[in-house]
């Protein structure tokens, strides 16, 4: 069996049907007929026919899902234009009005409202809980109960969900389960191992890997990607051929990437730790997190998300030293998004509190003092220093 280094590069070549060594961008909406009536009728009824039209499929897609559906141990994949778009054409290809959808408390933003206003204005019910609670998973399911859709870890707090507890209790409820697998990529998890049925990505992400493009990835089975696919012809968010480039292109650096980034992040949490002005440092690679056991038994790495609450005489306070620490970073780019290969930071409470449950006691889900980082490929000693430099601004 190949390793997944060689995968990145190779896998899915077959599509490229001319002598390029790299694959061509199909920059073109339609495609003509072939002579054969039969086969021009295949290629306007199959699943991601990459010869028909761009909405039904592109030959760059089409090898962009075979390569990401390798990565995560699937059947097949499906490739859209963007993350939200994976999360709502997979979760529409499973429910109905009337179905009921188990979901954490705790998920992206853009998620969040699409599972607090968009499924119950369609009919379909939905219920929140504890992700570190198998109990909750159990308590909350009910008859009509047709999916859990999950995310580990979540964003931003890097709570840990049991991916094989979840799934046998699915399993044995004959309940369809959905990982969004974006925050580790299928080079530091894979969800499917432990049982679940299917994988959404926001291959904005890690996956693309330089902050240049928007997509989406769904990868099952080839009976839930059909599904999925149909469901993709009238939602209408196609991947773009350009994207689709540049998404293959990233991906042939992905296992290179995430081991620089995997190895940046763990150093980076553990000077952290060490550092005056730091309440807290969230990272699932640390032995202080509360479920570092979990999160070394169902993941290879760690990925290169972090969080810190910063000290304060309370939170207004800690607020106060977060956007005075923003403003002296350097090298860390105050923006949204991940997985790229220069780091980035941002405060969560300002961009998602209004999508959040709030907590304990009615507080804002996420405390005035965090920042979420994501970790890049930088010299790992030029990270620290720039974030040395800021918290003593804070002195």
């Amino acid at each position: 069996m190949r390793k997944v280094e060689t995968d990145l590069i190779h896998e899915g070549e077959h599509y490229n049907d001319t002598r390029a060594i790299t694959t061509p961008i199909y920059q073109t909406a339609t495609y003509t007929a072939s002579a054969s009536a039969e086969q021009q009728l295949t290629d306007a009824t199959g699943t991601k026919s990459p010869y028909f039209y761009h909405r039904h499929g592109n030959p760059t897609n089409s090898q962009l899902g075979e390569l990401i559906a390798k990565l995560e141990n699937t059947e097949d994949g499906l490739m859209l234009a963007t993350g939200m778009a994976a999360i709502s054409t997979a979760v529409l290809a499973t429910v109905v009005a009337g179905d009921h959808v188990v979901v954490q408390k705790a998920h992206y933003a853009a998620a969040q409202v699409f599972f607090r206003e968009f499924l119950p204005a369609y009919g379909i019910e939905v219920t929140h809980v504890d992700q570190t609670n198998i109990n909750e998973f159990e308590r909350a399911i009910q008859k009509n109960t047709k999916l859990i859709y999950l995310e580990t870890p979540s964003n931003p707090n890097l709570e840990i969900t049991d991916l094989q507890a979840v799934a046998q209790l699915a399993k044995r409820n004959d309940i369809f389960t959905i990982v969004d697998n974006t925050f580790a990529s299928p080079i530091n998890q894979k969800p499917i191992d432990f049982g679940i049925d299917a994988v959404v990505h926001s291959a904005t992400k890690y996956l693309g890997g330089h902050s240049d493009l928007t997509a989406g990835a769904i990868c099952g089975s080839q009976e839930f990607i059909q599904k999925a696919w149909r469901k993709s012809l009238v939602l209408g968010a196609s991947l773009s051929p350009m994207d689709s480039w540049l998404l293959l292109r990233g991906l042939k650096t992905l296992s290179l990437r995430i081991r620089q980034i995997n190895e940046n992040a763990l150093e980076l949490a553990t000077w952290l730790e060490g550092q005056q002005g730091i309440q807290r440092v969230i990272y699932v690679g640390l032995p202080s997190h509360p479920q570092h056991a979990l999160a070394t038994k169902q993941m290879r790495g760690f990925t290169g998300m972090l969080s810190v609450e910063l000290a304060g005489a309370d939170e207004q306070v800690a607020y106060r030293n977060a956007q005075q620490l923003l403003s002296k970073l350097q090298l860390f780019g105050n923006a949204v998004s991940l997985g790229g290969v220069e780091s980035l930071i941002t405060h969560p409470a300002s961009l998602w509190n209004s999508t959040q449950q709030p907590g304990a006691q009615g507080k804002p889900a996420f405390h005035l003092g965090l920042l979420r980082i994501s970790v890049g490929i930088e010299h790992i000693d030029d990270l620290k220093a720039d974030l040395q430099q800021a918290l003593e601004s804070l002195k």
